[in-house]
């Protein structure tokens, strides 16, 4: 395979990444900073669920994949040829040496410790002496590989407060991870729910491959109350999302709260206050796990 380095400005980025895959056959295309590791880099994305403060980095390296040189060569010479990439400019044209790119991925992948005896680990590592309990996840389409701060809080949660629960709920489950966490804790009947397709799908194919039982479907497909209900999602939807969420909790239930940053606490007690009080149980790098019980019964 070939590479071609090519060097654009912020406006050029996105027509000349479009035009590689779209039009030139470019089998990848990836964007750097090309300032990096200088006084002149930045940071270009902004806090989750916020706009990115610019569109691309004011001098970007772009890079992409070719079969073969006579593709890399015929893409630059087209590209070069429009009128309005004047400013784009070749770095390099390079072999790329082959490799085993299915196990240069996976090596990124290593087992996760959610506690010292539950794991997180992908199917072609052997498992942790240690994990007397553990999920097998590859990464994929969904969100929830276990590697993100919001996903372990609430798995530690889901193993430090492990019981029967009749019933749980994982609302927004991603690749089902808290769903699935929760029935190897005991749980009884776990539903997990999510507006992707390929989530409810992904969900439904982890749980069969860690042999245990969840209902995975569409939001309108949770009925009534659970003793535990989880949200993984983030600040804004958790807000509008209040009244749903709090109305599935059963009496004496708990609501498990993720994807919530430090300054969004109050936010998030505010919009759940005429059903429950949350408290912050847990934090890392700048996230919160939130909890509320309900009330009792009476």
């Amino acid at each position: 395979m070939h590479e071609l380095v090519l060097r654009a400005g912020e406006a050029l980025v996105e027509p000349v990444s479009e035009a590689l895959m779209n039009e030139l056959d470019a089998l990848s295309v990836s964007v750097e900073d090309a300032d990096v590791d200088t006084e002149a880099e930045q940071a270009l994305f902004g806090e989750p669920g916020l706009p990115a403060p610019h569109g691309a980095w004011p001098h970007s390296t772009v890079r992409a994949l070719f079969s073969d040189e006579a593709r890399a060569t015929t893409a630059a010479a087209l590209l070069l040829a429009q009128d309005w990439a004047t400013q784009v400019h070749v770095q390099a044209l390079q072999v790329v040496p082959d490799a085993d790119w299915v196990r240069l991925t996976q090596a990124q992948f290593s087992p996760v410790e959610i506690t010292p005896t539950f794991w997180i680990v992908p199917s072609w590592h052997d498992a942790p002496a240690s994990a007397h309990k553990m999920i097998r996840l590859d990464p994929g389409l969904a969100f929830g590989t276990g590697t993100h701060p919001t996903t372990r809080m609430c798995l530690r949660w889901i193993a430090r407060h492990a019981g029967a629960w009749p019933r749980v709920l994982d609302y927004g489950c991603g690749s089902g991870i808290l769903a699935i966490g929760a029935a190897l804790h005991g749980a009884q009947d776990v539903e997990a729910v999510d507006i992707d397709a390929a989530a409810v799908e992904a969900t439904r194919a982890n749980a069969a491959a860690n042999s245990v039982q969840v209902v995975a479907a569409a939001p309108e497909q949770a009925q009534g109350r659970y003793a535990l209900v989880l949200a993984n999602i983030l600040a804004k939807p958790l807000t509008l999302l209040a009244p749903v969420l709090s109305a599935h909790v059963a009496a004496g239930g708990h609501l498990v709260l993720a994807g919530i940053l430090e300054r969004q606490v109050d936010e998030l007690r505010a919009a759940y206050a005429a059903w429950l009080s949350l408290d912050v149980q847990d934090e890392e790098d700048g996230w919160v796990l939130m909890v509320g019980q309900a009330a009792a019964a009476s």
